[in-house]
């Protein structure tokens, strides 16, 4: 079974065969809807960008139908009018892909880039995935702060930069450094949390209110 390095650059093939349990439910999305992207999402994004968003895992009916992060399921519709809010993004956002939208100063990755079942990646995928989140960290020469969407996110962001998953504190708004960077952890911008009260717009929109004011100081 081959093994990603961060020599392999940021982005995983198009058909990247590491994970086979990813592999086989990639197949079965493609089988029963073939027009969809079914493959890894790239990261979509600025390549000088000083800030990185790093969510979970694609959604089966989101970014792994469009093959763009965040897009096409309601986690998007939250963090493009956020980053738009907040001066990271211009241009309007369609959940189908069809628009014009750009990412300034700003790029989005997952740490795992195939949609898992039940939206839920096993360690060993979040293992076997981790060298191209590293790499695509080390890719991105401007990069200052990095927005962690759950706690997933933040464990994985903290060991692809060779650090325990301690090192960062867990939990909505909590801010730490990790090497050169500065971390702020936010939860996910899913429908759950959002539906739930759990994250509200103006908690989120606080977090990159503050990865705004690092960029600008």
């Amino acid at each position: 079974m081959p093994t990603p390095t961060p020599e392999t650059g940021p982005e995983p093939a198009r058909d990247c065969p590491i994970c086979p349990r990813l592999v086989a439910y990639r197949a079965a999305n493609a089988a029963a809807n073939p027009a969809w992207f079914n493959g890894p999402a790239p990261s979509f994004g600025d390549p000088a960008a000083r800030l990185l968003v790093v969510g979970l895992a694609p959604g089966r009916q989101g970014a792994n139908r469009t093959g763009r992060p965040f897009t096409g399921d309601h986690a998007g519709v939250l963090l493009y009018a956020t980053l738009a809010k907040s001066g990271f993004a211009r241009g309007a956002y369609d959940p189908n892909g069809d628009d014009d939208l750009a990412l300034v100063d700003c790029m989005i990755t997952n740490a795992v880039r195939c949609a898992p079942p039940g939206n839920k990646p096993e360690t060993g995928e979040e293992a076997s995935c981790r060298p191209f989140l590293s790499a695509r960290i080390a890719a991105l020469p401007r990069l200052k702060v990095m927005v962690t969407l759950g706690d997933v996110s933040r464990r994985n962001v903290l060991k692809a930069l060779g650090l325990k998953a301690s090192a960062g504190l867990p939990g909505h708004g909590t801010e730490f450094r990790a090497g050169p960077y500065v971390v702020l952890n936010s939860y996910h911008c899913s429908r759950l949390n959002t539906n739930t009260g759990r994250l509200t717009p103006a908690m989120f929109e606080a977090v990159f209110e503050r990865a705004r004011t690092l960029l600008d100081d």
